[in-house]
């Protein structure tokens, strides 16, 4: 098909082969029919040779967060047994932006590589590619499409702070009440069973009655603790929030706790919407999800949270919402049975009435305005708690 300039070109013929017609002057009839057949000779060469490009694309990485350059590379072989010229490529990630390059030759069975880079500025999944590639004729008159290259998908996660500090916990989940939560690894100080001695125990633990009586060192196995636990659930009602940056602030907010709590050692659940919570550990499922987190109308949270207590298991409420208000209160009285520590995060520029009723209950409050970083008011409330505790 022509290309920009071979339409120009055709055009300009017509309109002299047009011209001659109506003044008789033979030499606009040569330079129209020049024009045009010119035209029609560029067409013919690239049909006579249609571009075989293989193209491949290597993701720096297919997750990253917000905020993050990821890089991105093209990688095109001729698989035609003929040298293309002016081989335009280019490539899109939907919604971030497109990328286009322009080989002047490409011989038979070379391959050439292209490389941009793309600032992912927004949470969500994106298409990439298919990459498009045509060859032209020498003068860049007519060219012909290559068939598309690949997809890729590009998952971007919310933008992550660093915390410091864990919630306190008067109950349900002792380990989280820790300055660094127990790992199931460790030994804790209850008798479990009896083991045969291994080189490097503690001889402190061996059980010497039974070692005499059975002729074999035996030592005292202590029963592992339970791991910390913890729930962060982001609030998604659209009347919670005054502003689209406020929610954007609040998922950036569970996205750091999740993170926060994972890297520690906590077993954390998230709940951003559906009918049971994600297990946090599975963590690029669980990025993802919040990548993907949306407000949604409707959405009752009580009759939510009335699900997960059946199914809690003690430790750390974590709320994560906008303003909060009464029904967010009854989301905390439901599961604070359940769990013995609740921190409210809120994203908000304008402070709440609810706010002195989760005080009063005892709940750690985090209030940052949407532009404000959670991390200063996170350590802040988390000094708080250990003080209060």
């Amino acid at each position: 098909m022509p290309t920009p300039r071979g339409w120009a070109l055709l055009g300009s013929g017509l309109a002299l082969i047009a011209l001659w017609y109506a003044f008789g002057d033979q030499e606009l009839l040569l330079a129209g029919a020049f024009l045009t057949t010119a035209q029609l000779f560029a067409v013919a060469y690239v049909r006579a040779r249609p571009p075989l490009l293989s193209v491949g694309r290597r993701l720096g990485s297919t997750a990253v967060h917000d905020g993050d350059t990821v890089g991105v590379t093209l990688v095109v072989r001729n698989r035609g047994r003929v040298p293309l010229r002016n081989v335009a490529l280019s490539d899109e990630v939907a919604g971030l932006g497109r990328a286009s390059f322009l080989v002047a030759r490409l011989r038979e069975g070379e391959a050439v590589s292209a490389a941009y880079r793309v600032v992912c500025r927004r949470r969500g999944a994106y298409r990439v590619g298919p990459a498009a590639g045509a060859a032209s004729d020498p003068l860049g008159l007519a060219e012909l499409p290559a068939a598309p290259g690949p997809e890729d998908r590009l998952v971007v996660y919310p933008a992550v702070e660093r915390l410091a500090g864990l919630p306190t916990s008067g109950g349900g989940d002792p380990a989280m009440s820790a300055s660094r939560p127990e790992r199931s690894g460790r030994g804790g100080e209850d008798f479990y069973t009896l083991r045969e001695y291994q080189r490097g125990d503690d001889l402190r633990r061996v059980h010497w009655p039974y070692s005499a009586k059975t002729d074999t060192l035996m030592i005292r196995q202590l029963e592992t603790p339970r791991r910390s636990r913890a729930l962060v659930l982001l609030d998604a009602r659209p009347q919670a929030y005054e502003s689209p940056a406020a929610f954007e602030k609040a998922v950036s907010g569970a996205a750091s706790v999740v993170t926060h709590l994972v890297s520690a050692g906590v077993d954390a659940d998230l709940w951003a919407g559906g009918p049971d919570p994600v297990n946090a550990s599975r963590y690029a499922a669980t990025m993802e999800r919040l990548a993907l987190a949306a407000l949604s109308s409707g959405l009752d949270i009580v009759a939510a949270a009335t699900r997960i207590r059946r199914e809690a298991g003690g430790g750390a409420l974590v709320l994560v919402t906008g303003s909060a208000d009464r029904d967010l209160l009854s989301v905390q009285r439901l599961l604070s049975n359940k769990y013995g520590a609740t921190v409210m995060m809120g994203a908000s520029s304008a402070s709440s009435p609810a706010v002195g009723d989760f005080h009063r209950l005892g709940v750690a409050v985090v209030t940052v305005a949407p532009h404000e970083d959670w991390a200063p008011a996170w350590g802040s409330a988390m000094r708080s708690m250990w003080a209060g505790g």
